[in-house]
């Protein structure tokens, strides 16, 4: 009688998705050591996720729109509302033209052309310091329920919520992305009009009006009041911008996705005509679309963040396996644009912040800001490398805005 041949028990296999919960830093190091040496997400370690970007998706917003990035998604909505002047309580700002003008170390022209470049950077860093002084920008990240298994119903604000929010208005500030001129509502006495550009001209003061038969009466122990210096202009409220970003999926850091989604509802936001009003007191808005004037930004700040693999710390483990493999001997990776899965196998990131250089005989890029956190692995050689991938970056973005963002 034959014999029956003993069958062989079968080796285990598990999915990939086993393998990453299990061993994820083994899993990613298997795969940047792999001959394409791409990550789990079929992406090279230093390609970045592309942005699909929709603007002008929420119709009760002057601005907004709305960001996706692999598995990231942000919708940002941009509300302006009005601040007069004389609710501003301790910190008194500048109203009068010539107070403006004093602040500001010359005449004032709502007109860049007009300005030579000190000029220009000077108005730049005092608009970034009014603004900061009277909290004209309100930015609030949310992150939403579901965005994550991290964040469950009937959760508190996270402080993650509340650092992403104070990193977007110390970047907004920083970079001097926005100008004051675009937030001032200017009063016109002699016209007995308002509006919220610059009075025109600023190089000479507004003509007091004609005479007429009407005196005032003024008390003997008063100095009369000066009729030139009340037809000046005078500014007497401003738009304050309330910034919602809320963050409908997570999957790695989200600053940069953010960002951007902050720059697209920037650059559809149109901010409406106001005037005030010297009869009631108030400023009022025109209702026309047409009256409506776009902000003007400062150049196109670009996010981008990296995340440092390093396998130095792990002992011979997963070093040996590379010198077995094919003699490569790399033992840190830096990856762009690090999903959920790569982060919490990173234990340094970095962001960099840059923009085109905005002097006219100065061409290239600068760096605006660099923030990191944890290890020490990144020098200066790494730190070079990260700054020209922010810079390649900077590129793809701008076509993108450009096609996408009018």
């Amino acid at each position: 009688m034959a014999k029956q041949p003993i069958a062989l028990p079968q080796p285990l296999s598990f999915p990939p998705s086993h393998f990453a919960k299990l061993a994820p830093r083994s899993y990613l190091h298997a795969h940047l050591t792999s001959s394409n040496g791409r990550r789990p997400s079929g992406r090279l370690p230093r390609e970045s996720r592309r942005p699909q970007i929709n603007t002008g998706s929420l119709t009760h917003c002057h601005g907004s729109a709305v960001v996706r990035a692999g598995d990231n998604a942000v919708v940002c909505g941009i509300r302006a509302e009005i601040l007069n002047a004389s609710d501003i309580g301790d910190c008194k700002p500048a109203t009068k033209l010539e107070e403006l003008e004093q602040r500001y170390g010359g005449e004032i022209s709502r007109h860049s052309e007009v300005r030579d470049e000190k000029m220009r950077r000077r108005s730049r860093t005092k608009d970034a310091e009014e603004m900061a002084q009277l909290n004209l920008l309100v930015p609030n990240v949310e992150l939403s329920t579901g965005c994550s298994p991290s964040y469950l119903p009937g959760m508190p604000a996270s402080t993650e919520a509340q650092s992403l929010s104070h990193r977007v208005l110390t970047l907004i500030h920083t970079s001097q992305l926005l100008s004051m001129d675009d937030l001032r509502i200017w009063y016109h006495p002699s016209t007995s009009t308002s509006t919220n550009a610059m009075p025109q001209p600023l190089l000479e003061a507004p003509s007091a009006p004609e005479p007429t038969s009407m005196s005032l009466d003024v008390p003997n122990d008063t100095t009369p009041i000066d009729e030139e210096d009340a037809q000046r202009p005078e500014i007497k409220a401003y738009y304050t911008l309330h910034i919602s970003l809320l963050v409908l999926s997570l999957s790695g850091p989200p600053f940069s996705t953010i960002w951007t989604a902050l720059l697209s509802a920037l650059r559809n936001t149109r901010l409406p005509k106001a005037w005030w009003d010297a009869d009631r007191q108030c400023a009022i808005c025109s209702p026309l679309v047409s009256d409506s004037r776009p902000l003007r930004l400062n150049g196109l700040p670009i996010a981008m963040s990296c995340g440092v693999f390093n396998t130095e710390k792990d002992g011979a483990g997963l070093v040996s396996q590379v010198a077995e493999g094919e003699g490569k001997s790399e033992k840190k990776w830096i990856l762009c644009d690090t999903d959920g899965f790569e982060q919490g196998c990173c234990e340094e990131e970095v962001t960099v912040v840059v923009r085109e250089k905005q002097q006219a005989h100065r061409q290239g890029m600068e760096v605006i800001k660099i923030e990191k956190s944890g290890g020490g692995v990144v020098g200066r050689q790494e730190m070079r490398e990260v700054v020209a991938l922010a810079e390649e970056r900077w590129k793809v973005l701008k076509g993108v805005f450009e096609g996408n963002v009018s």
